[in-house]
């Protein structure tokens, strides 16, 4: 059972080469995006454009922030982001 755990990492690592530029550069702007933008302007896009109320606006920037800073402390603790 901890083969199968360790080749099932290795096809996940594979396909998520955390190594590459592409990859560093992608997740740390997501991250940028979910922590700034996801609680303005999603909230201002929720509330304005499409009428949904505001307390689920709020809970939805909220939710978008605390996803944006776990991927940024993944990057910071797996040494992607210095």
């Amino acid at each position: 059972m901890t083969e199968k755990k360790r080749e099932s990492k290795r096809k996940i690592s594979a396909r998520l080469d955390l190594s590459s530029k592409f990859w560093k550069t992608l997740l740390t702007v997501l991250a940028a995006i979910l922590t700034f933008v996801g609680p303005t302007y999603v909230v201002y896009v929720f509330i304005r454009i499409l009428k949904i109320d505001y307390f689920l606006s709020m809970i939805s920037g909220f939710v978008l922030f605390i996803i944006g800073l776990m991927l940024i402390w993944y990057l910071i603790k797996n040494k992607i982001v210095s």
